[in-house]
């Protein structure tokens, strides 16, 4: 055996499982990996990216592919299709390190807990668009505007929604712009002040509490009735591409919207150089969400690759397929944006000693809604629309969950023999704990959580560069990617993966720090628990798990400290990729160990 086993250090042995499956077609993994743009709560961090960039923010988009997204990916796909397991059990390569996929795995069950959201609201907002007047429609607002004053209610479906001071030579005033889609939502709640953390108060919605209900409900319902990766994995397929339609007329609908819709596309792809400027420094922290929620996601999708699949090219594919993704739906943030714009300026020329503040709150999800009242056909377009964004969701969940349950069932082998009880009760656990983002308290969780996502993401990153390229070695690592692939890796490409791309996800990390900060400080109190026990607490896993593994090995603490850093039961799982693995590493070896002879020789 030329592979060292867990028998060496006094361990029980990886078993793997061999019944877990493949892909039901190879280019499953590139539609999946392309789906993970649908990380729809990333808007809620950098839409601006778009809103003042538009196609410029495709400059250092591809910079960041080619100095750390792609590299990544690349050797994300590695670790999961050379060990065929998920983020877990693919730190069999350096287990003194193992504590990484413990924390993915706490990450993302926090993640999976505030997502739900993302899929509740537009199922709510797709119900109320099969009404016959919609309900955020200057017809269908006095149905729900019981908690307005009469003249908020008069000015609603206008530029004015409070009352100004008489204008006169020497009064200069602002006007705030309610927006009625984003204040539909908040009558659901019966609360006005509902994206304010610091409103007082405890109001749930319980329209948002049973779409919320109804969406894990479907997950269950879809992993119950495709139980195997094969099915499954079909159903994502039809899924991902029913999206892309939808997506591609929802774009096509869009672009009609401006007034002067060849300009605003002219805008949109040639902006100004100080509008690009402005919008560079959120790119960084935006393409991190190139990986989908949580973290892990890529080792385990690539996990259910054949052994010899290309994944450079696939992860080309991927990332570029996932920039056209994040551009359309960019762009509708952007024609939403011009469409209130047109709306301020026409205000402004009337009354020039006025300004018009208007309050745009989760652009791609609510404020969208008003813009599309005003299109002919307005139910249909709705329809169309919060169909895509609550399917969108539903693959972002199902994708995540897949991923995490499959790291589990890799790594505690007992829960293999009862796949569906263990996947009903994690379903089960996390339907129950999202149900506080049902409140005007947890509703603004996602905003704060996705902060702390990036933050971990990109702190989990940096470590996985660490693992594979010190510890387990840059020599070691391009040995077994050449082996995989059938074909060279340069030693230039190596190189950037150990330098160039680590350099840039630290000031990358130092951004999401800062941001995340900020958001911390507006946050509740029950936001910074849950934050403390999904993200902060879980980094205790690390140190925990190495002193736990080291008790675990036999020996002196230098020899422990070694065995544990070497990789474990690190080889392919087919028998014929494994029984050339150890065919070329044996001949590794007797090449090494000529070497050293010639060497002795010569001196």
């Amino acid at each position: 055996m030329i592979y060292e086993s867990s028998y060496d250090s006094g361990r029980l042995p990886y078993k793997p499982d061999l019944a877990r499956g493949y892909w039901s077609k190879s280019s499953d993994f590139i539609f999946t990996g392309i789906s993970l743009a649908f990380r729809l709560d990333v808007f809620s961090i950098a839409w601006i990216v778009f809103t003042y960039a538009g196609c410029a923010s495709v400059i250092p988009y591809i910079a960041a592919l080619f100095l750390f997204v792609v590299p990544l990916f690349v050797m994300q796909s590695f670790l999961g299709q050379f060990s065929s397991s998920g983020f877990i059990a693919a730190f069999r390569i350096a287990p003194l390190f193992k504590g990484i996929g413990y924390i993915s795995l706490a990450v993302n069950s926090g993640v999976l807990t505030y997502y739900s959201v993302f899929a509740a609201v537009p199922l709510l907002y797709l119900i109320h668009s099969l009404r016959p007047t919609l309900p955020w429609s200057c017809e269908g607002i006095k149905h729900w505007s019981y908690n307005f004053t009469e003249n908020e209610v008069r000015h609603i479906c206008h530029i004015l929604s409070n009352d100004p001071l008489p204008p006169n030579e020497t009064h200069f005033w602002i006007v705030t712009h309610q927006i009625p889609s984003n204040l539909f939502l908040n009558s659901r709640f019966n609360h006005m002040k509902l994206f304010e953390p610091h409103s007082e108060g405890f109001y749930i919605s319980w329209e948002v509490l049973l779409c919320t209900l109804l969406t894990w409900a479907l997950i269950a319902a879809i992993f119950s009735k495709f139980n195997s990766l094969e099915k499954l994995s079909t159903v994502l397929r039809y899924c991902i591409f029913t999206v892309f339609i939808l997506l591609f007329i929802s774009v096509l609908r869009f672009a009609l919207v401006p007034q002067y819709p060849l300009l605003s596309l002219f805008d949109f792809f040639l902006p100004s150089w100080d509008k690009q400027l402005e919008s560079f420094p959120s790119v960084g922290i935006f393409v991190i969400s190139a990986f989908g929620a949580g973290w892990g996601t890529i080792i385990s999708l690539a996990s259910f690759n054949k052994f010899k699949t290309k994944i450079t090219q696939n992860s080309w594919i991927i990332c570029l397929g996932q920039m056209l993704v994040f551009l359309s739906f960019g762009y509708i943030v952007y024609v939403t944006d011009i469409f209130y714009d047109e709306i301020r300026q026409a205000y402004d020329s009337k009354e020039p000693d006025s300004y018009v503040y208007i309050s745009k709150m989760w652009v791609l999800f609510l404020s969208t809604g008003s813009v599309m009242a005003e299109m002919s056909w307005a139910n249909l377009w709705c329809i169309l629309y919060y169909a895509m964004l609550f399917l969108a969701a539903l693959i972002t969940i199902s994708i995540s969950l897949l991923s995490t349950l499959q790291s589990i069932f890799d790594d505690f082998e007992g829960y293999r023999t009862c796949k569906t009880e263990v996947t009903l009760i994690v379903i089960g656990l996390l339907g129950i704990c999202s149900l506080y983002t049902c409140s005007n308290k947890g509703v603004f969780l996602h905003v704060i959580f996705s902060n702390d996502t990036v933050v971990t993401q990109t702190a989990l990153n940096l470590l996985l560069f660490f693992v594979v390229l010190w510890v387990y070695g840059r020599v070691r690592f391009q040995r077994d990617l050449e082996f995989m692939l059938s074909q060279s890796f340069s030693t230039c490409k190596i190189y950037v993966l150990r330098f160039v791309s680590p350099l840039c996800l630290i000031a990358i990390l130092l951004a999401a720090i800062f941001v995340s900060v900020i958001y911390h400080y507006l946050g509740t109190t029950v936001v910074q628990i849950a934050a403390l026990l999904f993200i902060v607490l879980p980094w205790l896993y690390i140190p925990g798990y190495m002193m736990y593994i080291m008790l675990q090995t036999t020996g002196t603490f230098k020899t422990r400290f070694k065995r544990c850093c070497r990789p474990m039961d690190w080889y392919p799982v087919e028998l014929e990729d494994r029984q050339r693995y150890e065919q070329t590493m044996r001949n590794a070896d007797m090449t090494h160990q000529l070497h050293e002879v010639e060497e002795e020789t010569v001196t």
